[in-house]
């Protein structure tokens, strides 16, 4: 055995005989209380969906998960109970959350670009107010934005929940790229140039091939936070035929007792899955996305 080699056994072995060794009792300890703790948060979710499976009368006379007598009666009612199919609401849901996704990836990582890569009067200062814009109340200006909106002609429809996103207005998503083109070498654009590249070419060919993760986080991000949105919907849709998702969940909702909860949480457990599948199929390019923003590689 080498010098080199002995020396790294030794070290090694020095390194595990300091680490303290965790006995199998508290191991097992720990696990167990992890998947209590887990159990808990998840209670509340696995409620729902136990409970789209029971019938009326046991939802809420009932805190176990398991229904004793299981109807996927729920599902019927809520998916053509009302006037219009919530799958035509799922579908409204659907568009807006793409546009919105395409919206912010194109302005967005055209904005980061100029941020990053781009010499121009004043970038400093422009920068800086975009920042400042994540400051501001969304509802400071919600009145102004109404206000042009209607006056466009653009309310009920879902101009003003699309149209927007592709004038870069979502603030975190820039600075989310510019930490990561900030990564990206210069010397790659260097070489862009001498190939007889502009600047347009190099953001197509060099930084965008290169910023898949940051994309991917924007998109999952940008389409999670548009799908789940209530409030902008809300604001701006009026006809029941184009109505989202999440406006159709409330119309199960009546304030004069009349409810129907089984239909509720059986929707509700359906809107919950497109999250869920869109998280697992692009799990390792969010995390990697999340975990490699603002670092040099």
């Amino acid at each position: 055995m080498t010098d080199a080699a002995l020396s790294t056994t030794t070290i090694a072995s020095r390194t595990d005989a300091a680490e303290p060794s965790v006995s199998p009792w508290k191991r097992a300890l720990l696990y167990a209380l992890l998947v209590a703790v887990s159990f808990l948060m998840l209670y509340p979710l696995l409620w729902m969906v136990a409970s789209s499976f029971k019938p009326d009368s046991e939802i809420f006379t009932s805190t176990g998960l398991i229904p004793t007598d299981p109807t996927v009666d729920a599902y019927r009612r809520g998916w053509s109970g009302l006037s219009v199919s919530f799958g035509w609401m799922f579908f409204n849901s659907l568009v807006i959350s793409l546009l919105v996704v395409v919206g912010n990836l194109f302005s967005c990582s055209m904005a980061a670009y100029a941020f990053t890569r781009l010499r121009f009067k004043g970038r400093g200062f422009w920068f800086t107010l975009m920042l400042g814009t994540l400051m501001m109340p969304q509802h400071a200006v919600l009145i102004p934005q109404y206000v042009l909106f209607l006056k466009l002609g653009w309310v009920n429809s879902i101009l003003p929940l699309v149209v927007p996103k592709f004038l870069a207005i979502d603030a975190f998503f820039i600075f989310l790229m510019v930490q990561f083109f900030r990564g990206i070498p210069r010397e790659l654009d260097e070489a862009a140039i001498m190939d007889g590249c502009g600047p347009l070419r190099i953001f197509l060919k060099v930084i965008l091939p290169l910023s898949t993760p940051v994309l991917a986080t924007a998109a999952v991000f940008s389409f999670i936070w548009t799908w789940d949105d209530f409030f902008a919907p809300l604001i701006y849709l009026n006809d029941i035929e184009k109505y989202t998702a999440q406006l159709g969940l409330r119309t199960f909702v009546d304030s004069t007792g009349t409810s129907d909860w089984g239909s509720l949480f059986a929707m509700s457990t359906l809107t919950v899955l497109p999250i869920f599948i869109l998280f697992i199929l692009f799990q390792r390019l969010l995390i990697e996305g999340i975990a490699t923003t603002g670092m040099k590689r």
